[in-house]
């Protein structure tokens, strides 16, 4: 692992949940930051930029969490894990997929053949994956604003839990600018917004419904199986013009403006953890 060093990013607010949790993603973040983007020497403008605005994106805290969390006894389950474990941080996706007792991808798209980090593979829906296995941790990146019947979701992960097993769900914030927009345009815009932001690739785009996005949503569905909230934070999130560097610096520039007003930056994440009481 890099050698420790304290980057000034600003840590989000819990919402009435453990702070320690926060506290201890924070402290994983720097050393997280390093294994991703190397020595800062080598740093391209984008994190340069990011680091001097004190702001971390929410893809970091997602796998700054990820490293304090995942261990040697791990058993865990990616749901609609695509091709890849961590899209844009390959160093701690490889560490990570060595480091767990088992890792095993879940997904109905094509996409799940490629991945290179999954220790098993099933291609199919969620609800078709049938086993005697139990997860200690079962993750949801970007996957929760594509589900269309939440509750049948939400029992299956339960199912699927070891007692003391947690879900952790990072996805887009239901209020946040981007979701509204995509709630009510067709596919193909999306895809074509998403070319042109991020060279995102046509088989990365998929509909989405933004039905479990928000937290009263969540805690009432995972309140049903009996599982407890343990985190739930908002991630401001200032990835839109991350191509521009003459725009992102404006959007950073916003999101600083914002925060010393303490007002809430319109894009935002959400990463939120349910732990399954033994």
């Amino acid at each position: 692992m890099p050698e420790d060093r304290h980057f000034k990013f600003r840590a989000p607010a819990p919402s009435d949940t453990d702070m320690a949790t926060v506290t201890r993603i924070r402290a994983a973040l720097d050393n997280m930051i390093l294994e991703k983007n190397g020595a800062p020497a080598t740093w391209g403008w984008g994190p340069r930029l990011r680091l001097a605005f004190g702001h971390a994106s929410p893809d970091d805290w997602y796998e700054a969490l990820l490293t304090v969390t995942v261990n040697s006894d791990t058993r865990w389950l990616d749901v609609g894990c695509g091709r890849d474990l961590l899209p844009n941080n390959v160093a701690t996706a490889r560490r990570l997929s060595r480091q767990c007792r088992k890792l095993v991808g879940v997904d109905p798209d094509a996409n799940i053949e490629e991945n290179q980090f999954v220790h098993e593979r099933f291609r199919g829906s969620l609800e078709a994956y049938v086993t005697d296995q139990k997860f200690d941790l079962i993750t949801l990146r970007m996957v929760a604003e594509h589900v269309s019947s939440p509750d049948l979701m939400v029992a299956k992960l339960h199912g699927l839990l070891a007692p003391g097993g947690r879900v952790v769900i990072y996805t887009v914030n239901r209020r946040s600018p981007s979701a509204f927009v995509a709630s009510i345009t067709p596919l193909w815009l999306h895809h074509a917004v998403k070319r042109v932001l991020w060279r995102a690739e046509e088989r990365d785009t998929f509909e989405t419904c933004y039905l479990m996005n928000d937290r009263k949503t969540l805690r009432s569905l995972f309140d049903v199986v009996g599982m407890t909230e343990e985190l739930f934070v908002k991630l401001d999130d200032c990835r839109t013009t991350t191509r521009f560097q003459a725009l992102q610096r404006l959007e950073l520039s916003l999101w600083r403006v914002l925060n010393g007003l303490n007002l809430s930056y319109p894009e935002a994440c959400i990463l939120a953890i349910y732990r399954n009481v033994p």
